[in-house]
């Protein structure tokens, strides 16, 4: 328990690591990750400079190398408020991220034009526009496309290309939108934090008489949703696919030693059982027991979350 209470502070320590940096606004295209042709900088450019002057939106694109640790949906934020994108009185800013070491990238939307570029047909654009060039390696490609689609959506010329994947033949992982996930020195302490608390109380639930198959149906959604932010959907499936099938294996061959045996029939008779120092009792209720230790203490975790100050939508390839 020690463990886990330092794991738990060391991510908290390491959580707020410093913000990556917001670049110049030197244009209309910052591409400091430097992915974009000449050629492409200047037509995306002309095109927005263009767009601009017929309807006052400003479009802005920006490539960086990394950010580190950083969500996307908050460096979004930041560059968005650093540079205050869009006309004041009308908020009609709209930002693209890439960041192409990270793989990730975003469409951030002003408040005026929220209802023009919506937050669906932003992720349609990332999904089924950008993505594809990107995982070909085709970064002109994917944001001159990109471009494209997003002014066809402000300039009502052009609609956002429906996805073409057929949910009928496609697996379970394919109804559930991967999760940007961060970086691995990050996921490894969460991963340690996460799986440390709902083994232990999955442990518990195995050597528990009273307790245990309460715990066995009362942690699958745990184990459903908690490690989809470790390991992703697929990692997350084959989690709850091995929770489901090998808690009632370990059950059955716990259930058969001697000292649960013993456990089981002190817990009848006199509503409490000693298992290698740890107490556990009835409570006084029927099917029901709890663990206590010969020392004292409790605690909890909360967690809190933010805005990015306007819609969007996030990917990665």
């Amino acid at each position: 328990m020690k463990l886990l209470i330092a794991l738990c502070v060391l991510a908290f320590v390491t959580l707020p690591a410093s913000a990556a940096d917001v670049p110049y606004l030197s244009g209309r295209v910052v591409d400091d990750a430097e992915i974009l042709k000449p050629a492409t900088r200047s037509a995306l450019s002309d095109k927005l400079k263009d767009h601009e002057a017929r309807t006052t939106n400003q479009v802005v694109v920006l490539t960086v190398h990394s950010i580190g640790g950083e969500a996307i949906e908050e460096y979004a934020t930041d560059v968005f408020e650093h540079w205050k994108l869009g006309q004041k009185s009308k908020d009609n800013g709209v930002l693209i991220v890439v960041v192409p070491d990270d793989r990730k990238m975003r469409i951030e939307v002003g408040y005026g034009l929220e209802g023009t570029l919506t937050d669906a047909q932003a992720s349609r654009i990332i999904r089924n526009v950008m993505t594809p060039a990107f995982k070909a390696g085709d970064y002109d490609g994917g944001i001159g496309s990109g471009v494209d689609a997003v002014l066809g959506v402000l300039e009502g010329r052009a609609e956002v290309p429906a996805d073409t994947t057929s949910r009928s033949t496609g697996s379970a992982a394919r109804f559930i939108n991967e999760p940007d996930l961060p970086p691995w020195p990050m996921r490894i302490l969460l991963g340690a934090f996460i799986f440390g608390i709902i083994g232990l109380f999955t442990v518990v639930g195995v050597m528990t008489p009273g307790m245990g198959w309460f715990l066995y149906f009362f942690l699958i959604p745990f184990w459903a949703m908690f490690p989809i932010m470790i390991v992703g959907v697929r990692g997350a499936l084959a989690c709850l696919v091995t929770y489901v099938i090998a808690f009632p294996v370990a059950k059955l061959v716990v259930s058969r030693q001697p000292w649960y045996a013993k456990a089981k029939t002190d817990l009848k008779r006199t509503g409490h059982a000693n298992l290698g120092g740890w107490v556990m009792s009835t409570g006084g209720g029927s099917g029901s027991s709890g663990w206590s230790s010969g020392g004292g203490g409790g605690g909890g975790f909360s967690g809190g979350g933010g805005s990015s100050g306007g819609g969007g939508s996030s990917g990665s390839w």
